[in-house]
């Protein structure tokens, strides 16, 4: 078992910036991919980026250029950092672990409990 703890998320500016933190404890070993996605109310949950164990990466045209992804494997943690937030950036955001880096959240086999992320304009 993987247990995923996220940041907490907050409220900001459009145009503003937040960076959220995942940590992941127990068998880090089947983390070795690490996602972030985001769901809106109403909508469904949606890809925002992920990276494997060496650091490729890949985004969401949507947030693409004002999202970065990394992560640090001494800690077992994930970073999203976001710049330039806009009001449909506005969802709950959940960090997610599997094996194999993809877009699609049914790959992933732990999550966290998703922070809220509320961009004002």
């Amino acid at each position: 078992q993987v247990q995923l703890v996220e940041s907490r998320g907050g409220l900001v500016q459009a145009g503003g910036s937040l960076r959220l933190s995942c940590a992941a404890s127990g068998r880090t070993g089947s983390s070795r991919a690490m996602g972030w996605f985001r769901q809106a109310p109403g909508k469904e949950r949606d890809f925002v980026a992920t990276i494997n164990w060496s650091g490729s990466t890949d985004y969401a045209d949507s947030v693409k250029g004002r999202f970065t992804i990394s992560r640090d494997n001494a800690k077992n943690t994930v970073y999203l950092q976001m710049n330039s937030l806009k009001p449909e950036d506005t969802a709950v955001y959940y960090c997610a672990a599997g094996r194999l880096t993809s877009r699609y959240s049914n790959t992933y086999d732990y999550w966290g409990q998703g922070t809220q992320v509320t961009v004002s304009s």
